[in-house]
């Protein structure tokens, strides 16, 4: 029956730590974020409880949704509980402390940073309720690429809907842009033709002026170029499984061969060629004045820093059309474009749902609110405004982007529907370890000369090696 539960092994406070892989590749010893008591729900309540990323103000902003939700489940007595973090990696680590307290929320909205983690310790499979309600989800699904979807499979299961996501797409400033008298990026340029265009910005604006920004992590850092480059710094492959949801669902998709049981990465590939050749051409950017070290980018500044006209292009997704339209830039004063291709134009993206704990009092209340919120109207409720990209294709239009821009905002649907290789954020149930192991020998691969880019490389293959032997 959907939603019986299981003896569950119980996961104590090393076991979480183990789970997240917190910490410095060697470090000893890792740091245990404290939670005050609005971060935890109260015992013995009720309520279904919902844990978000965000503040009181993002939990309030949901309160549209849990009243529409209770119309039709007046039954069901939602709490939506907003926790504050520095990124996703200090949420993951304040959940499962909540966990290991024994007071876990019942349904947590995760990203693809954490989605594996979750899949392989704490999350309850969707399966058996999609297969029950089949009929009704199909609408959703009809509305939703399987690019998406695929995201969240794991080992032949789905753990998760999408509910909104964001590819690393290439942002430009159309000012900057015309000053080097040139026009809109073809839909196919190439990491040469970015590079030219570089070159003549640099050569078109004055001193203080950045044509290329990107910052050290996972999602707009390196990894975009790597994909571009038909590589990456882990050995992807895919489980087998998962045909009943690709039969169900997607029987008719012309990409319906490409689809798996789910992402895996299980092996480090930080010295292969490919890998080398992508870290090279982005040495040459930052040696060349044409891009920043990635350390001196952080994101708190950059939409400032682009609405300004200091910078000429930036790797972002949907989610930035609102914070540049806030900080007053005017709707063409900015576009975006397809990432440039290389060896292929596959694009790197992240996707965000709502995941039920393996721990929750009812599973079958957390899945019709997983339901629900992946319902039209409901979605409707939340995306008002561009802030990030919804994952129902029939709400990325014109309307979400009118008076805000960018012109072509199409393209930031069209990633999937161009290139369906695309894929997610490469996210092992070790990734904060993975994502230390990277960010870790970045700045050193493209600051000196190549014979220091190959052993910052060797370093990251070492690195990955212990990072992917934690246990997940």
């Amino acid at each position: 029956m959907p939603g019986s539960d299981g003896k569950l092994r119980e996961i104590t406070r090393r076991t979480a730590l183990g789970a997240l892989g917190l910490g410095i590749i060697g470090a000893t010893t890792a740091s245990w974020p404290r939670l005050t008591g609005m971060d935890i729900p109260g015992r013995g309540d009720s309520s279904l409880s919902i844990a978000i990323m965000g503040t009181a103000a993002d939990a309030a902003a949901r309160q549209r949704v849990i009243d529409a939700f209770s119309k039709v489940h007046p039954e069901i007595r939602v709490k939506v509980q907003a926790i504050q973090a520095v990124d996703w990696k200090d949420f993951f680590t304040k959940i499962l402390t909540m966990v290991a307290a024994g007071t876990p929320p019942d349904v947590v909205y995760v990203a693809t940073e954490g989605a594996q983690l979750f899949a392989d310790k704490l999350a309850h499979p969707l399966d058996e309720y999609l297969r029950r309600d089949a009929a009704d989800m199909k609408e959703y699904f009809a509305d939703v690429h399987p690019s998406l979807v695929e995201a969240f499979m794991y080992k032949g299961s789905l753990f998760q809907l999408p509910i909104d996501w964001n590819a690393a797409n290439m942002y430009y400033n159309t000012g900057s842009l015309r000053s080097a008298g040139l026009e809109r990026p073809a839909d196919n340029w190439t990491h040469t033709d970015f590079r030219a265009t570089l070159a003549a910005m640099r050569k078109a604006n004055t001193s203080d002026f950045t044509p290329y920004y990107w910052t050290n992590r996972l999602f707009g850092g390196v990894v975009p170029w790597l994909y571009a480059n038909d590589t990456s710094f882990l050995k992807e492959t895919k489980s087998t499984g998962g045909d009943w949801l690709w039969t169900t669902f997607y029987a008719n998709d012309p990409s319906r061969s490409l689809r798996s049981g789910g992402y895996q990465w299980l092996e480090p590939n930080a010295t292969d060629p490919r890998v080398f050749e992508s870290f090279d051409y982005l040495r040459g950017l930052v040696k060349d004045g044409l891009g920043v070290r990635p350390e001196e980018g952080g994101g708190s500044s950059l939409v400032g820093l682009f609405a300004s006209g200091r910078i000429g292009t930036t790797p972002a997704g949907g989610y930035w059309v609102q914070g540049l339209n806030e900080a007053g830039m005017t709707e063409d004063g900015f576009d975006v474009q397809f990432f440039p291709r290389w060896r292929t134009q596959r694009h790197q993206f992240g996707t965000a749902g709502y995941a039920i704990m393996k721990t929750a009092k009812d599973k079958d209340a957390a899945w019709e609110w997983v339901k629900f919120s992946a319902s039209l109207d409901a979605m409707r409720l939340v995306f008002t405004t561009p802030n990030t990209t919804p994952s129902r294709r029939s709400m990325v239009n014109e309307q979400l982007y009118a008076g805000k821009g960018p012109r072509h905002w199409k393209v930031f649907y069209d990633t999937l529907d161009r290139f369906p290789t695309t894929g997610p954020i490469p996210a092992p149930p070790q990734q904060a370890a993975v994502e230390t192991a990277l960010m870790k020998n970045v700045s050193l691969a493209v600051s000196g000369d190549e014979a220091q880019l190959k052993q910052a490389l060797e370093s990251m293959q070492r690195d990955l090696e212990l990072a992917l032997r934690r246990q997940a």
